[in-house]
């Protein structure tokens, strides 16, 4: 069995799992670079230091660089010394993405082929690639009708969007279909700009790694909460979006009828697969799902977190839709247990009862307001 590498380069190190997972590695025994360009709207327009790496470097157990990984020169550097790489860095935000498209590939694409333009074309040491997807490549999660079985959807007819007829039906019979856990193997059908770059950043990794026998694992992360969140970012996951509101006075505001779902897995849990995937000694070229397998609907969060604040705020459930969500998605998590031994361990009660009591200690700008008018002025909201 070859040693695991102990040299590790992670991409956007200074996020919300970046950070986490650099506390991981540590743990581990890896000595740890840690790359973060601090985008001003996920750290702060005057973030200098990054907060949740401050600790190990004042203990000097980390090697912070401050750039971005368009950065040629700084990549041939970084890439240079390293022996495996947790590629995290990437633009996030469905809705955003609709409007920002050539900033979004440009990041999450562009960045991606700039690091491994670097490992085609300069000498490394990399052994090993673990970069971060997303569930949101699926489009539609995978749905089950009564009458013709197993269906793929790609998208929910607008027609019925516009009719507020949230729940799809079985395009071969039109009979109401149910939510099942979403596998690996689903066909892929992009419904947002920032999924098609998550898809290419995953895709693209993973041919390079297979035309140069570099193992690489692409982990579709599904909705990710806990702490270290960043809660002024009106485009990141839904919980912070709620706890931003909630913490300013302010109702969370619940697009279609809150029944949507998804599967809510905590970041700690997510640091722990990015380290099974690491230290996986046989896996090569594979994708995993990381999430629970359970299913929570938005509306529930909402409540949950009005409710654990102690805040007498209900949600405001709009009845309107946003272009690029989907209706619900929940993580087939039975191949990366078998294959990597991982299972989420963090129950949800338990993890948002952390970010709760995490949250009461931040003062976040409520900015909904003003993506939704960005939204609104683009006729991306129905």
């Amino acid at each position: 069995m070859t040693e695991p590498a102990r040299k590790v380069l992670i991409t956007g190190a200074a996020g919300f799992v970046g950070s986490c997972t650099v506390d991981l590695l540590l743990e581990h025994g890896y000595q740890v670079t840690a790359l973060d360009a601090l985008d001003p709207q996920v750290h702060g327009a005057d973030a200098h230091v990054p907060v949740h790496l401050a600790p190990h470097l004042a203990a000097g157990r980390i090697e912070f660089v401050r750039g971005d990984v368009r950065d040629r020169a700084l990549m041939q550097e970084l890439l240079g010394e390293a022996e495996a790489v947790i590629h995290l860095a990437a633009a996030v935000g469905v809705a955003q993405s609709m409007y920002s498209p050539q900033y979004y590939c440009d990041v999450n694409v562009g960045g991606t082929a700039t690091l491994i333009d670097v490992l085609a074309n300069h000498p490394h040491r990399v052994g090993k690639i673990v970069v971060a997807s997303s569930m949101s490549i699926y489009g539609e999660g995978a749905y089950l009708c009564p009458s013709c079985g197993p269906i793929v959807l790609s998208e929910r007819d607008s027609q019925r969007l516009v009719a507020r007829q949230w729940e799809p039906d079985c395009p071969t019979c039109e009979t109401s279909v149910s939510a099942v856990p979403t596998p690996e193997s689903k066909p892929l059908s992009c419904t947002s700009v920032y999924a098609v770059t998550k898809r290419m950043q995953e895709e693209m990794t993973l041919l390079f790694g297979k035309a140069y026998r570099i193992p690489v694992i692409a982990l579709r992360y599904f909705n990710i909460y806990g702490p270290r969140q960043s809660l002024n970012n009106p485009y990141t996951g839904v919980a912070a979006i709620f706890l931003a509101r909630l913490l300013n006075h302010n109702p969370p505001l619940v697009y279609e009828d809150g029944r949507q779902s998804r599967d809510f897995i905590h970041v700690r849990d997510v640091a722990r697969a990015n380290l099974l995937a690491l230290e996986a000694p046989t896996a090569v070229q594979r994708v995993y799902n990381v999430g629970t397998g359970q299913s929570t609907t938005v509306l529930d969060i909402a409540r949950t977190l009005a409710d654990s604040l102690a805040v007498d705020m209900r949600p405001t459930i709009t009845n309107r839709f946003r272009a690029g969500d989907v209706r619900h998605c929940i993580a087939d998590c039975s191949r990366i247990a078998a294959e990597l031994g991982f299972r989420a361990q963090i129950s949800r009660a338990d993890g948002f009862r952390e970010l709760v009591e995490w949250s009461r200690n931040q003062k976040p700008t409520d900015l909904v307001a003003v993506a939704t008018r960005e939204l609104e002025k683009r006729s991306l909201v129905g």
